[in-house]
């Protein structure tokens, strides 16, 4: 992170947001296709647009984690009202989740999972002392719990 005009900026990769967005898409297609077998309403031709998850792995739990915190600073708008929310107690939530997982996983991971596990925890720790001291907009938008 840094400082340019007395304002803290998150960085994040833009690798790493073209991959968050495929995952939703991904979760969006999903959603969509559970709610067509529910109904009844799939064929051969929805069989065949289908989604491939991806297989498991370390990255695509950390994105979601970050990604759930991103969205509850307000750093990325809520999937549901296109809006973006702060919920601190949320991002509190996710962030120590993270840092659990730092915790636990601590000695077993590459050196890239390591450092990306580390530069996550650290920017959203900061993402979340920010979006905490940031004062009240008129609209309300402000940190909503502390």
């Amino acid at each position: 992170m840094t400082e340019e005009s007395g304002e803290k900026k998150l960085y994040v990769d833009e690798d790493w947001k073209s991959r968050v967005e495929a995952e939703r898409e991904e979760v969006r297609a999903r959603k969509e296709s559970t709610a067509k077998e529910a109904t009844g309403a799939t064929d051969q031709g929805d069989a065949a647009q289908a989604v491939k998850m991806p297989p498991a792995s370390f990255e695509i739990l950390l994105s979601t984690l970050v990604t759930e915190a991103m969205v509850a600073l307000g750093e990325l708008p809520h999937p549901a009202t296109g809006k973006a929310e702060v919920n601190l107690d949320h991002a509190r939530y996710f962030i120590d989740t993270l840092r659990v997982l730092q915790e636990k996983t601590a000695g077993n991971l590459s050196p890239d999972e390591q450092r990306a596990i580390d530069s996550v925890v650290s920017q959203l720790q900061m993402a979340f002392v920010a979006a905490k001291n940031r004062p009240a907009t008129p609209g309300g938008d402000a940190a909503e719990s502390k």
